[in-house]
């Protein structure tokens, strides 16, 4: 469709005398145009095609609502997915990321990074991530396999040595082994004093020596301030919160409740086994699982 601007000289052309064959070669349009829209004594106008109501537009307040739930974090767009079919939606996930989108600000843009793979078997990575401090705590001590991203989690109200090694007993167990070695990040329940004995020769924590030592596994620090190095399990902590944490920390919000660390364990092995380790990873292309 033409503009009232080309509209107008398509008349004021032909008022100065200009031919149709002439108009259509000076504007590079059609003669059949130029002849159309001479007649036409305005600009044709277009009524607007009515929407059509989308199979997303009955849960738009509920997918509001909980994204407000969940501020200042965000939700995970196929955690609300879920959700929403639980309740009869029969779109595709696209379109509750498009929304979500619209609604929330752009993020920003991340640096790149190179991507480290390691052999099957060879490297896990293993952190605590903090969701809530203050009276009622929650921290996740969590566990991603370097070649299958394979991931687990136990959630704690501390990030203590105890509850350190611990939680490394109940993953093995679940794991059913154990890789050849572990990266962990720069905490004092991990290394007491890096590079003691030169470089790459660490003080590390007794508590986790013993535990090396029992297992048959080689502690390893990623490089001090730079908690891509274990970027695996960095990655995954993002997934875990919007996936899991605040869907589920927000619902309970609002029916006046907190999460906490009982809840959160009962919820997450369901989770891991039938979400996170059976979803097709973007890199590997195949289930952790």
């Amino acid at each position: 469709m033409l503009q009232k601007d080309q509209w107008m000289t398509i008349h004021v052309l032909k008022g100065q005398g200009l031919s149709v064959r002439e108009i259509a070669q000076r504007l590079g349009i059609s003669r059949n145009t130029v002849t159309r829209y001479l007649v036409l004594p305005d600009v044709p106008r277009y009524k607007a095609r009515e929407a059509r109501p989308t199979k997303l537009e009955p849960f738009h307040a509920y997918i509001v609502q909980r994204m407000q739930a969940a501020e200042p974090d965000r939700i995970a767009a196929p955690a609300l997915l879920r959700e929403l079919k639980a309740q009869g939606y029969q779109g595709q996930l696209r379109s509750v990321q498009a929304f979500m989108q619209a609604h929330r600000p752009a993020p920003g843009l991340a640096d790149p990074v190179v991507r480290f793979e390691t052999a099957p078997g060879r490297q896990m990575q293993c952190d605590f991530v903090v969701f809530r401090r203050g009276n009622h705590p929650l921290y996740a001590f969590t566990a991603t396999l370097g070649y299958s991203r394979w991931r687990w989690v136990r959630f704690a109200s501390n990030e203590k040595a105890a509850t350190l090694i611990a939680c490394h007993h109940a993953l093995f167990e679940s794991l059913g082994g154990v890789p050849r070695e572990i990266l962990y990040d720069n905490a004092r329940t991990i290394v007491l004093d890096r590079d003691a004995y030169g470089a790459g020769h660490h003080r590390w924590h007794a508590g986790l020596l013993d535990l090396a030592k029992h297992y048959g596994f080689m502690p390893r620090l990623c490089q001090p301030y730079r908690a891509r190095t274990k970027g695996k399990v960095e990655r995954f902590h993002r997934y875990l919160r919007g996936n899991f944490y605040m869907p589920l920390s927000s619902w309970l919000k609002q029916s006046g409740m907190m999460l906490d660390v009982d809840t959160a364990n009962a919820e997450v092995g369901k989770w891991l086994r039938d979400v996170a380790n059976q979803r097709i990873h973007p890199v590997t292309h195949a289930s952790p699982a």
